[in-house]
Formats: structure tokens, sequence, C-alpha cells
């Protein structure tokens, strides 16, 4: 038997040796297509270069592309399990061509794959082509030899694919298999085409058109080819089977689900089992590829699948968590072809076991209250919107699930009346915030928020996308367009941009107007509400209009560096506990491209010891190289599996959890190095103190720690220069002049006060006598005011009784020193005489004890006058 891995490995490999680039899966999440919710088809990461605003170095591809279709346009959420063939996950076998061969080569290519390399009966196909398109029927006729009755005509849109209302499209060329006379239904176009005997397998898309506008389509300068195989249908033709959950792949994982649940594969939770199959598929991707459940967006799409499928496994009688359990299994049937998923296997298992956890808590509650109120309804009624509401508000219960559970009763439920009851909370929501006291513009964002909802943050694992501009912000209000020059704050549905939060800084970068008609240079990026991403900047080139596309492309150089930073602070923090024990706590940190800053709880300063311990452990954790995880976790959860909390982070119900091998956890939301090795090595700048019992530390890391290490380099080759010595002769060089300067230094004070004092030859200091009193004062240049002291103990010893007045002048100010002898403190104070020579000098008082005072000026101009009104205060 082909299993589905034999099956998409051969498909590949056929394309492979027929000239194509065999192009790994896009992710779940549409980088380049802000309109979808999820990757819905195999084309989808290839549109760009259809449309030409991309080019790749190759002209011809093929792809297994994970598919979801569980929002919007295509949604089969209500139908999977009940039907042969939907699915919320799918695998899109494709092969494409972008501006290569066309028709004939891409039908020949077709037929020989499904006829010789698979095998496939051609007495059990046949093929449908639009109505108009001579070419491709004559082509079939060529190269498959079918009669004219195998190949249908088709006139409606089905077999006519257009990208939009506008750009590329074309003609499409359907293969169908027929699965025998024993199955109800007949060919495409016939009446009874809706049954399941003739079952689509592959369908050619042949781009040939540019619709213009509604009434104009030319030709295309390079027809291309676009085409969709889903493995599931392939795999259960190749394997005679009929239904898409008989196949290998597909029945590996329910009798996992029964294995795990203990309840019969074929029995009476059948279609239980194909949920939790098909449902456990789309949320492991889904996670892997960074959606995690939320009530937002994406997040909401996932968590709407989740508890489906965590219903059914209610429903089988299940009381623990079911799906996590069988994530070894998925990753045992899909993890070579996909290995994103043994990458996410801790994350996406921790998020189902808490996902699952948190829900049936409240599941028995719900379904309890539902059916209270199904007791209480008459025939035909509808189940209240507000029950509804209630359900969904407070146990949890997306609108879906509530119709699904009815689905079997035949019950409906009032819409009208759920978003009436939605519309009613929103508004008390309002009117709360409007009475928060907060400022207008954060009323201002409430409002956005309200109007277009969560921005959806895709920077965990890309740097560019494309998104949609929903919003735009000017000199603080809401505007419908801003024109170049102008500042801006703009708000797009997703985004790969992180806004400032939990001490990490914005990202910068460019976002540019789908065209090419204008841009927007972002230098910051801020995060309002919590989950409204905001960037910050101007305007160039043209106007920008809100419900433009636009490309996002973070500046990447500064994200990196920037993710080097916060992810060393993570390290530094737990090789602090390590060194300097349990009590440090982090108390804020700032991490941005060029350095980090880290606060956190210690009593006193480190030591150089400490400092260079702690350095050590940091780099020793980075050499290793060790993976960094995420997992989704309760705060309560986290915190008790020893995750350390940040300092001032607000944290909802579900947290980030990041795991830096065995060294370090803590809870974040913000972006990390996939390995520590990618941190580049960590260099600690300075260490101080901010507040009692708080201190900081700055470092650097990466390129930052380049820059600073080869800025160091150089200032040590420019001193070795100046002192013409050998670097590593340089401390005993310096401690040599320093030496030399501390003994020319107590040479000069020496002199200093000889000079003072007399001259050294004897002679004595000048004294006068100033109403019976012995006096000496003298304005000395060029003085340090560190040697007034000294100076005048020495004059006091010469003159035995009396006042010393001595005032220095050095750099434009002035320093006084008093000094009184012993037998005269009961007459003058040194205090009170110092204060009048500093009033001169313009100085504010001075202070000291009474035989000996200091003081200060500003104006050294008139240290001659302070000394002169020492002398008349003492004269009286």
């Amino acid at each position: 038997m082909q299993t589905a891995n034999t099956i998409r490995r051969a498909f590949l490999d056929y394309f492979g040796k027929n000239g194509h680039e065999v192009v790994s899966s896009s992710p779940l999440v549409p980088r380049n297509d802000p309109t979808l919710m999820f990757t819905n088809a195999g084309m989808v990461q290839f549109k760009n270069v259809f449309t030409g605003i991309e080019k790749r170095d190759y002209v011809r591809a093929a792809t297994s592309q994970k598919c979801v279709r569980a929002g919007g346009k295509h949604n089969d959420l209500d139908n999977v399990g009940y039907t042969a063939r939907h699915h919320t996950f799918f695998e899109m076998l494709g092969n494409f061509s972008f501006g290569d061969y066309f028709k004939d080569r891409a039908i020949e290519l077709a037929w020989n794959l499904i006829t010789k390399e698979f095998g496939l009966p051609k007495d059990k196909l046949l093929v449908t082509v639009y109505h108009d398109d001579d070419e491709a029927f004559n082509a079939w006729k060529k190269i498959a030899g079918f009669s004219d009755d195998r190949i249908i005509r088709i006139p409606t849109s089905d077999n006519f694919w257009a990208m939009g209302d506008t750009g590329p499209c074309g003609p499409c060329s359907e293969i169908f298999f027929d699965h025998g006379e024993h199955i109800p239904g007949g060919p495409p176009g016939s009446p009874d085409q809706d049954g399941d005997r003739f079952i689509e397998i592959w369908n050619l898309v042949f781009m040939q058109f540019e619709q213009v506008d509604k009434a104009t389509r030319i030709p295309l300068p390079k027809p291309s080819i676009d085409t969709g195989m889903g493995l599931e249908r392939l795999a259960a033709v190749l394997q005679g089977q009929h239904d898409n959950y008989d196949i290998d792949l597909m029945r590996a994982l329910i009798e996992a689900s029964a294995n795990a649940s203990g309840a019969d594969v074929d029995g009476p939770h059948k279609v239980s089992h194909r949920v939790v199959a098909d449902h456990l598929r789309s949320s492991c991707f889904l996670i892997a590829d960074g959606v995690l459940p939320s009530n937002e967006g994406r997040g909401y799409v996932l968590r709407r699948i989740m508890r489906r499928a965590m219903r059914h496994a209610h429903l089988m009688g299940c009381t623990d968590p079911l799906l996590w359990k069988l994530v070894p299994a998925l990753i045992a049937q899909m993890g070579d072809a996909y290995p994103e998923l043994g990458r996410a296997g801790a994350l996406i298992t921790e998020t189902l076991k808490l996902e699952e956890t948190r829900f049936k808590a409240t599941l028995d509650k719900g379904l309890k209250l539902l059916d209270d109120e199904l007791t209480r309804l008459g025939s035909g009624q509808k189940l209240a919107g507000e029950v509804a509401f209630k359900l969904y508000d407070t146990y949890g219960f997306p609108l879906d699930l509530t119709q699904d559970a009815l689905k079997a009763k035949g019950i409906g439920v009032d819409t009208d009346g759920f978003a009436a009851a939605m519309e009613r909370q929103r508004a008390e929501a309002r009117k709360a915030w409007s009475g928060s006291g907060e400022a207008a513009t954060e009323t201002l964002w409430f409002e956005t928020r309200e109007k277009v909802g969560a921005s959806e943050f895709l920077g965990y694992d890309a740097t560019d996308a494309e998104g949609k501009i929903v919003a735009l912000v000017e000199s603080g209000k809401a505007v419908e367009a801003v024109h170049p020059g102008h500042e801006v704050m703009v708000v797009a549905n997703q985004t790969p941009f992180y806004g400032e939060s939990g001490g990490q800084m914005g990202d910068a970068g460019i976002i540019t107007i789908a065209g090419g008609k204008a841009c927007i240079v972002v230098r910051d990026t801020l995060k309002k509400l919590g989950d409204l991403i905001v960037h910050v900047g101007t305007v160039e080139g043209g106007p920008v209009t809100v419900g433009e596309d636009a490309h996002f492309a973070v500046d990447v150089a500064r994200r990196d560096a920037t993710r080097g930073h916060h992810s060393a602070t993570h390290l530094l923090h737990a090789a602090l506990r390590a060194v300097l024990g349990d009590h440090v706590t982090q108390k804020g940190s700032q991490v941005g491209a060029d350095r980090l800053r880290f606060d956190f709880a210690h009593p006193k300063a480190l030591s150089h010891d400490e400092l260079r311990a702690v350095e050590i452990r940091v780099n020793d954790q980075v050499r290793k190289n060790a993976a960094v995880g995420t997992k989704l976790m309760t705060p309560d959860a986290a915190i008790e599996a020893g995750a350390m909390a940040l300092f001032g982070e607000k944290y909802g119900e579900e947290v980030r959890v990041v795991s830096m091998g065995d060294f370090s956890v803590e809870l974040c939301g913000g972006t990390h190095v996939g390995r520590t090795g990618d941190i580049g090595g960590i260099k600690v700048l300075a260490e101080s103190a901010v507040a009692a019992g708080v201190r900081r530390i700055e470092a650097v890391t990466g390129s930052a720690f380049l820059v600073w290490a080869n800025e160091q380099e150089e200032l040590l080759a420019k001193t070795a220069s100046v002192l013409k010595a050998a670097p590593a002769d340089l401390p005993v060089r310096v401690a040599s002049l320093i030496e030399d300067r501390r003994r020319l230094e107590r040479e000069l004070a020496e002199t200093r006060k000889q000079m003072a004092t007399g001259g050294g030859g004897g002679g004595g200091a000048a004294v006068k006598q100033v109403a019976g009193i012995n006096f000496s004062g003298r304005v000395l240049d060029g003085v340090p005011a560190k040697d007034l002291k000294g100076m005048a103990d020495e004059i006091k010893k010469q003159i035995g009784s009396g006042v010393v007045a001595l005032v220095a002048t050095d750099g434009g100010k002035a320093s006084l020193v008093v000094a009184v002898t012993d037998d005269l403190t009961g007459r003058f104070s040194a205090v009170d005489l110092v204060r009048v020579g500093s009033e001169a000098v313009g100085g504010k008082g001075g202070g000291g004890r009474p035989d000996m005072a200091q003081a200060g000026g500003p104006d050294a101009a008139l240290a001659a006058e302070a000394v002169a009104r020492i002398e008349a205060a003492l004269a009286g």
C-alpha cells in the first residue's frame, strides 16, 4: 500500500526530476496576503510571484502545502466529522510554472504522474475543461487519448479561476476519479453531479489572462500554471478507499484517539474520533506556526477548533484532557515531512493540555446550563441569544460550539439576540473606560481597538509580512488619510513589528504601501491596551489611506540585536541568583539594540569577583548554545513550575514561558533568539545603585559587544602610543607615573607651605597687629583648597597667639580658611570670621569649629577684599 507519506514524497520527487524546485510549505499564517486568515491553497506563497511583484531564482516549483479552512469564506468546520472529505487541515500537492510551460506540458505532467507513476487506471478517470477552452480540450485528447465524452466542457465559474475582482485569472481543468457504480452520483455537469461517485482529485489552473476591470480581460504576457491536488483525496484513491478518514494517516490518529479514550474506533463515537483526528492536526500545526488560543482573530479560530475537539472528547467520556496525549502520534505520522511539529512539540503539548484543563472546568457547568434551557424550549423555538452569550462569556463556549451541540437535536440559536448581548457588553466597557480618568488619546485607542479589533502579532517567527492598514491617527485624531511629510500612527490587522512592552523596545522599519506609491518610515512601535500594535513614523512619497494593503518590514539588524540583549537578561537573572542568592529578583529592565539594562533586588554593590562570576556563568550558557523553547501555561502553573515572573508585567489567563536549556525559565512575551549561542556573548559594562536595595547592571551582547571591544582596543592602542609602551606594559607604566605624580604633589605642597609661612628662610609668616591681636592674612594664587588647613596650622604655630586668614584662588573660584589660636577662641570664632570673608567673594556661609573653619565663593577677583573684611571684623 502507498502510504500518505510515500505519496507525498513521490509527488515531490516526480516534479523535482522534471525540473521543478521543491519548495517547503509556507506557514499557515500568510505573510504575503493580509486578506487571508490562514493559508488555504498552495499558490498563496507564490501570489506575489504570479503578480510580478516578487522574482525568484526558479520558474518551476512543486510543494506540499499545509492548509487550514476554518474561518471566513472557506469554513468547513461544521461539516468535519460528518462527511468523507471535509477537513479543517489538509495538504495541497501542487506544481507551478511562472511563465515557463503552459497547458500542454501541465496536462502531460499530470497525466504521466497519475497513470504511470501512481498507476491509476485510465478508464477510471475523466476531466473537465472550461466550455470555450479548446486548447485544453485538444491537449487532453492528444495526451490522454480521451474520447470527447470523457472531456466535459463546463460553462460555470467552477472551471474558471480568479485571484480577485482584478488580477490574474484563467480557465481550469479538473481531473475526476470514478469510485464505481455502487456509489450514487453522476459525472460533473450532470444533474446528480453532487453525488460521491465522481471525486475531483486534481485541479489544473491555466493562469492565462489579467482581469483589468469588470469589463476588460487581456492576455498575460507570461501565462502560468497553478495546480492543486488534495493529498488526502489522492491517498484515498490509491489506497482503495472512498472516505478520507480511512487512509493510513487519518486512521492512525483515529486509533490513537480510541486507545487514549477507551472508546471503540467504529462504535457510536466514530464521528467524535474523526473530529478529534482532524482538529488535532489543525490545532498542532497552527500552534507550531505561532498561533495561540485567544479571544481574537486567528487565536479565536484556533480556540474554536480546539474546544470543538475537546467537547467530542467529553462526549466519549474522557474525564482527563485527551488531545495533548495524541501529539506523539501526530509527530510520528507527519514529523518527518514537517519538522516544525517536533521543534514546537513542547509548546503544542502544553498549550493543548492547558486549554483543555481550563475548558473542562467549565464544560460541565455550561452543558448543564444548556440542558436546563432546552427543557424550557417549546417546539420549534430557538435557544435565546442571551443564553448563548452567557455560555460564551462565562463558560468560554464559542457560538458555533453551542450551535454544534444543538445540531443533533435540530435546534437553532437566536444569533441576533447573541449579537445584541455582545454589543451591550461593549457599551458597558466603553462606559467604564470613559469614567476611568484616562487621557483623551487613550480613549481614542480604546475606540480604535473596539472598531478594528486586536492587532495580530506575527513577529515571533517573522520580520516581514503583508498587512492591511485599518486605522491612522494624526495629531491625536483618527483620520482616513495622511499626506507626505506628516507624522502618523498606524494600526494594521497583522504586523511583524513588536510593540514596546515588558522592557523590550519597539521595532523600527519600513511600511511600504502596495504598488510602492508611498511608505512610512517607522521609528518606534508601541503597544496600546495590551494587544493594539501602533507604528509611529513619517509618511514619505505619497498619501497613505485606511484600507490599503502594505508590506511591513522590520529593521532586522535592530531586531536581532534587541533579541540578543533580551535573551541575555534572562540568563543574567539566573546567573545573579546563582552567584548572589535566591533573594535576587528582577525590578525592571530595558533592552534595545545597543545595550541592556537590568535592575534587581540586592542590598549592596557587587564586588569585582562577583561581577566576574556572573559574567562567566552567562557566557558559559551562551557557549552551550542551548535551545530557547516556549510553552503556554497559566501564570500560577508557570510560577509553580519554577518560572520567574517579570517585575511590573501584567499577565492574562495564559502566558508564554521561555526556557533556555535547564538554566533559565521565565514568563515573557518578548522576542528571543533561537539558541543561546545566537546571543554571541555578554560583557558587563557597569554596576550601580538605583535605589535603596536595588542595583543596576548595564551590559552589551553580540554586535554591540564587538563594537565596545573594538573601541576599547582602540583606546588601549592610543594610550600605549602616548605612553610609548607596549599594551602589556601599561599597568606597570601607569603605576609608575601615578607614583611620580604623588611624589611631585607632595613636594609641591611642601614648597607652597614654606612660601606661605615665610619662604623657608626662617623669617616666619607676615604678621600685623590688629586691635592688639596678631593677624596673618594672605591671598595665595593657584593653591589647592585642600592644602589651606595645613598651611593655617603651620602659621598658627609660628605666631603663637592670633588669627590666620588664607584665601586661595584657583579656576576663578576662591577658597577660604580661618584659624584662631586656642587662647582667643573665647573672643573670636573662626566660623563667624570665615563667613564674613565668604560673603566678600560671593559665597554663602561656611562651617567648621571655633578654631578652624572654611568656606568658598565663586568670585576669586575679590580674594583681597575677603582678607580685608576679616581684618576689619577683628578691629571691631
